[in-house]
């Protein structure tokens, strides 16, 4: 009984463990950002950084699709039919808090792309554990 509950226990701090992976930065084109002057771009640095800082919160999205239309197939009674058939749609958003990191930290990385191609001297800020 013991292996059991040890081996429970193991299999579920594994999958817990596999979830908490870091948040890669998915790609941005520094080239948004070459109209920028050094100031500028180490201003939106640092209003990305800050945004991180305070804690990411994916876009708010309402809504629920609905759809009507006609199914076919086999009856419970034998044979087959087309009757209406009705559909609720509520779905999960793409828009996620890692996927929102994710693209800021994107931008992020393009803003530093930038700031290198133009010769600016920007301060990269690593937020601190607490």
């Amino acid at each position: 009984m013991k292996k059991i509950y040890l081996s429970l226990l193991a299999g579920s701090t594994l999958l817990l463990g596999a979830c908490a992976t870091t948040v890669k930065p998915t790609y941005v084109s520094p080239t948004q950002y070459q109209a920028l002057n050094c100031s500028q771009l180490q201003s939106e640095y640092n209003r990305i950084q800050q945004h991180l800082d305070n804690g990411v919160q994916p876009p708010k999205r309402t809504g629920v699709g609905v759809g009507v239309g006609l199914g076919g197939g086999w009856g419970s009674r034998g044979g087959w039919g087309i009757g209406p058939s009705i559909s609720v749609n509520m779905g999960q958003s793409s828009n996620t808090k890692n996927t929102e990191k994710a693209r800021l930290l994107g931008e992020q990385e393009a803003v530093v792309q930038a700031a290198k191609f133009k010769g600016c001297p920007i301060i990269v800020r690593i937020k601190q554990a607490s």
